[in-house]
Order: C-alpha cells, then sequence, then structure tokens
C-alpha cells in the first residue's frame, strides 16, 4: 500500500481512498463529490482529516493513508497506513454502542459520545497496514 498521491480518490468498488502522510506541509482538497455527497480532505505528516457535508467523519493523528474506506449503516471498514502508531477519531450516531476489529482482532467496544464520535488507538510500525472494521451493535 502507499500513500494516495490524488489526496482523495474515488475507487472502482464503491469506497474512498484519501491521505498522504509523507507531506511535510498540510496539504488540502475542497469539494469532491462522490455518491451526492462533498468530501474534503486535510493531510500531511501531522494529521489527516476527511470530512463529509462539512462534519468530520475521519480524523488520525498523526497523519495516515487510508484505503477502501466505506461506511454503511451498520458498519465503517478502510484499512489505514502510517509512519507511526495512530490514534483514530471516526463519526458514528451518537449514544450507540460499537464493536472495533483491527486485523481481525476484536479490540473492544466503545460507546459514542452525545456528539457521535468514538477514539481508538492502533500500534503500526512504519509503513504497515492496518484492517479496520468498525460495527454498530
Amino acid at each position: 500500500m502507499a500513500n494516495v498521491k490524488e489526496l482523495l480518490k474515488a475507487e472502482e468498488n464503491g469506497s474512498l481512498s484519501f491521505g498522504d502522510y509523507s507531506l511535510t506541509q498540510k496539504t488540502k482538497l475542497d469539494e469532491f463529490s462522490f455518491e451526492g455527497d462533498v468530501y474534503k480532505v486535510k493531510t500531511f505528516q501531522e494529521i489527516t482529516r476527511l470530512e463529509k457535508n462539512g462534519g468530520v467523519v475521519y480524523e488520525s493523528v498523526p497523519g495516515s493513508a487510508v484505503h477502501g474506506y466505506k461506511e454503511t449503516e451498520r458498519q465503517i471498514a478502510f484499512e489505514t497506513e502510517a509512519a507511526d502508531d495512530l490514534q483514530i477519531t471516526l463519526e458514528v450516531e451518537p449514544e450507540k454502542e460499537y464493536k472495533v476489529f483491527v486485523n481481525d482482532t476484536n479490540i473492544g467496544k466503545l460507546k459514542s459520545s452525545l456528539g457521535g464520535k468514538i477514539s481508538f488507538s492502533i500500534e503500526l510500525d512504519a509503513g504497515e497496514t492496518a484492517k479496520v472494521q468498525v460495527v454498530k451493535l
């Protein structure tokens, strides 16, 4: 896997790929239309942030590259890669429980905040990829 050189890209399978953690300066792409929604990405070494219709749906610290990001009513799934361990925040439904899997290992249940956010950490070595799945219970 590698960084997404286009910053934000629609894949043939109906998913999105975004982010470039190798950039030293903050770079962004606005007004990207995909399946009736408008996306914006900001990315560089320190942070990667994906917004959908003005709200943040994915944020990682430090920056990351995300491949195959797909949301359904019951789950969010993607693969992520970074230069170091990641702290990821996702927008989900407020005050609901979610089960989080990293590389098919259940890392636990999380209850979303009143604002609809969950956060979790992933340990990664430089360039290592993690498969993430967040399932609504």
